[in-house]
């Protein structure tokens, strides 16, 4: 049907992987910021709803989720038009779109003077909080004609509509007297009212719930930046059922998770055959060695294949798929330069497990096919050297010897321009067949014939800077295709598979930097068997338990996350983490053996103390908590709980947020003749820590603690001591207080109480002893001041 269109002059719309979004057009258009009506009615006013009137070839109960729809609204009073109307919401890939008409004032052309014009937009999603949802489509603007067998005025519109843009159209889509012109026939005069129609093509939409497994039965891949090809790609091998089941099979029981390439391959097929959700691929591009900055860096998809098939085929090697990926992928060339005037051929026969066809100044596969299987003649200068027959004339080709089941055809799309000195993009219109006959370019006929059916389409958008890739398959090979454009699967067209990215095509709804790269093409006598179904029994055991663990831990992982803000993280220390410490305070932070606690921050003192004594094997009554603190004088030190008040506080009030809490926790020593601990007064006893200096080795060793009285006289530990040190009652000794790194004070007066002698007496204060040695001075380090110096 022939239009009375009047084409906007540019549409080019840009889409890449850094989310950049290029967008030229002529100056009728409009588009709105954040739903804002950016001044385009004549009064200001928000518009106003109207009615919308159903196509009458749009069924009522239609699927809201179907890529294509068609509907209508009618202006009532349309010569008195003075605010900005919207239609009724029609659903479309699962999103709300209304037609918006206004009144605009517009420059007349002959610039005698300002005009009203009607503004004629397509508004999606518009009442979407969301802000990270966008949706490609095209669609078609009409205005109706009276007379139906008439065609309607059309203009069309191509965009990404998102949030800060949600609607585009036409300012002046045409002028007011031409509407209503009674004799163009669009006005309907009796009722003072024209019909707006607008056809809509959209793609699924992203960022918001999309379920591609309900709308295919597949789902698609996350992209971490800029690793759409690979998704493409990953995509293509994984509905290549034959390698996907082979795939399966490889033994990876002992392979490191974190840098075996097969091991993250069964695991990304796994997911997607099993998966409801979009699945994600760090763990295989960290098994490429790929650092989180080559994940936003565009590699070369043939590259990419190799990799993968390098890997699997390696892997294969002796095992029950061992051969799958040659008996698939593989073909041979018989690559020959033949003499014409002597009995002389000199041939070479080359395995190919993809053909690259050149796209520039061909029009389509079977023109690069032709040229790939032209026969060159060496004569003049450029004769060939045939050894003993000396330079003779010659003819050099390629001949194909077999083709593979699964044929993988590269499209030479990229090619040096020494103009610019760069890769550039050929866009040019490059045409393929859905069902390809090889059979004339074998050098013998196979014993099966080489037709070919088209199997997947992997596309590109952009130019050689950039752009974005999806791949249009048809996964059953039964003519029904899916659109895989990363995360999002929707059911496509025939057309919108092939003919569509054909490229260099003028049709603005088919945007000319779009087109195919690479085609892969299934053997007629082996799709059965390279699209074999699968189920979960084709899946080894030990690989389903393998990774069935690994969602459980992951899952886990995940709650921590998410809850990661209702805990915090609870450090115990016991004396037997202390013997071996070397140094200042009680144990080296980077060396000491911690248990852990993840414990709930609303948790009470008294439910945390209940959880330890369950942890270590106590009773309650036979433990007592002492949190660590951090003095001025740069030590860490534990500190009296007063338990019996703060036995109902949270612990989060009582670290006073710290994560992770140290607590030292005090035990009931097996060897004790008591029930349960000691007793402690806060305001007369203090917890003290001994160390044994021994100047022979240059080494200390921790003689556990105690409760003194601060009114007890030094020389009355001086028992304790000698019993901690392994030395006999009566021994002579020297005492220090350990104030702070690298400082030791010596105890001079033993008489003195110990709240005179140490220097502002605390909890966790430290006294090291050492024996009083006459020989001391024959010693590298004779005593503990001089250790800790």
């Amino acid at each position: 049907m022939s239009h009375d269109t009047e084409e906007m002059d540019v549409i080019d719309h840009k889409d890449n992987d850094s989310g950049d979004v290029t967008m030229k057009v002529d100056d009728d258009i409009a588009m709105t910021m954040n739903g804002q009506l950016d001044a385009r009615c004549e009064n200001g006013d928000n518009p106003t709803p109207g009615p919308a009137v159903i196509h009458e070839h749009e069924p009522q109960d239609r699927d809201e989720f179907r890529a294509e729809g068609t509907f209508r609204y009618t202006i009532i009073a349309v010569s008195k038009l003075k605010e900005a109307q919207l239609s009724d919401s029609y659903m479309i890939r699962g999103l709300p779109w209304k037609i918006m008409a206004m009144p605009r004032l517009t420059q007349s052309g002959d610039k005698s003077g300002q005009q009203r014009a009607l503004g004629f937009f397509l508004q999606c999603n518009s009442e979407s909080e969301c802000s990270s949802w966008s949706c490609s489509a095209q669609a078609h603007l009409k205005l109706i004609k009276q007379n139906k067998n008439e065609d309607p005025f059309v203009r069309k519109i191509t965009h990404l509509f998102f949030n800060k843009e949600n609607d585009w159209g036409f300012a002046n889509f045409m002028t007011i007297q031409d509407m209503t012109d009674v004799e163009k026939g669009f006005y309907n005069s009796k009722e003072d009212t024209v019909t707006l129609e607008v056809t809509v093509f959209s793609e699924a939409p992203h960022g918001i719930n999309w379920d591609s497994k309900k709308h295919t039965g597949y789902v698609g891949l996350r992209n971490q930046g800029a690793t759409c090809y690979m998704n493409s790609l990953l995509q293509t091998l994984f509905f290549t059922n034959k390698l996907r089941k082979a795939v399966y099979l490889m033994p990876t029981e002992s392979d490191d998770s974190s840098k075996s390439v097969p091991l993250a391959l069964q695991r990304v097929f796994y997911e997607l055959q099993t998966s409801d959700k979009p699945v994600g691929t760090k763990k295989l591009t960290k098994s490429f060695g790929w650092e989180t900055v080559d994940s936003f860096m565009q590699h070369d998809v043939q590259e990419l294949s190799r990799v993968l098939l390098d890997n699997v085929e390696e892997k294969m090697k002796g095992t029950c798929v061992e051969g799958t990926i040659a008996n698939l992928f593989s073909g041979q060339t018989l690559s020959y330069i033949k003499c014409k005037n002597v009995d002389y051929v000199s041939s070479k026969t080359e395995t190919f497990y993809d053909i690259q066809l050149n796209v520039k100044s061909k029009k389509s596969v079977i023109e690069s096919f032709n040229e790939y299987v032209a026969v060159e003649t060496m004569d003049g200068v450029n004769k060939y050297d045939a050894g003993q027959h000396g330079l003779q004339d010659a003819e050099k080709g390629v001949k194909f010897v077999s083709f593979p089941p699964v044929l993988h055809l590269q499209l030479m799309r990229y090619q040096y321009d020494p103009i610019q000195d760069c890769n550039v993009k050929i866009n040019d219109r490059y045409e393929f067949p859905e069902m390809l006959d090889l059979n004339k370019y074998l050098e013998v006929p196979e014993g099966v014939p080489a037709n070919y059916q088209l199997h997947a389409v992997l596309v590109h958008s952009g130019d050689n800077h950039g752009g974005h890739y999806v791949v249009y398959i048809q996964p059953k090979g039964d003519g029904k295709w899916c659109r895989f454009d990363d995360d999002v699967v929707s059911r496509c067209t025939k057309k919108e598979a092939i003919n569509n990215n054909f490229g260099g095509s003028d049709d603005e709804m088919m945007r000319a930097c779009t087109s195919a790269y690479m085609l892969v093409y299934l053997r007629h006598s082996c799709i059965k068997e390279a699209l074999m179904a699968l189920t979960q029994e084709d899946i080894a055991e030990t690989l389903v338990e393998r990774l069935t663990k690994e969602r459980v831990i992951e899952a886990q992982k995940r709650k921590e996350r998410s809850e990661a803000h209702l805990y915090q993280t609870v450090h115990i220390v016991t004396e037997d983490a202390l013997y071996m410490h070397q140094g200042h305070d009680l144990f080296d932070i980077d060396k000491v053996h911690f248990r852990s606690f993840r414990v709930c921050k609303q948790s009470t003192l008294s439910e945390f103390i209940e959880l330890l004594a369950s942890s270590v094997g106590y009773s309650v009554k036979h433990i007592r908590p002492w949190p660590f603190a951090a003095r001025n004088n740069q030590t860490f030190r534990p500190m009296v709980l007063d338990i019996e008040s703060v036995l109902q506080k949270t612990i989060t009030d009582l670290s006073d947020q710290d994560n992770p809490w140290i607590v030292f926790l005090e035990t009931l020593g097996p060897e004790r003749q008591i029930l349960n601990l000691p007793s402690f007064d806060k305001d007369t006893d203090v917890l003290m820590f001994f160390k044994r200096y021994d100047p022979r080795t240059k080494s200390i060793s921790f003689c556990g603690h105690t409760y003194l009285s601060i009114s007890q006289k030094v020389y009355q530990i001086l028992p304790i001591l000698c019993e901690r040190g392994g030395f006999p009652q009566g021994t002579d000794l020297i005492l220090y207080e350990e104030v702070k790194p690298n400082l030791l004070e010596r105890i001079e007066d033993y008489s003195n109480c110990l709240e005179n002698t140490l220097d502002e007496l605390m909890d966790g204060d430290i006294i090291v002893f050492q024996k009083d040695d006459p020989d001391l001075e024959t010693y590298e380090c004779p005593t503990a001041k001089d250790y800790f110096r």
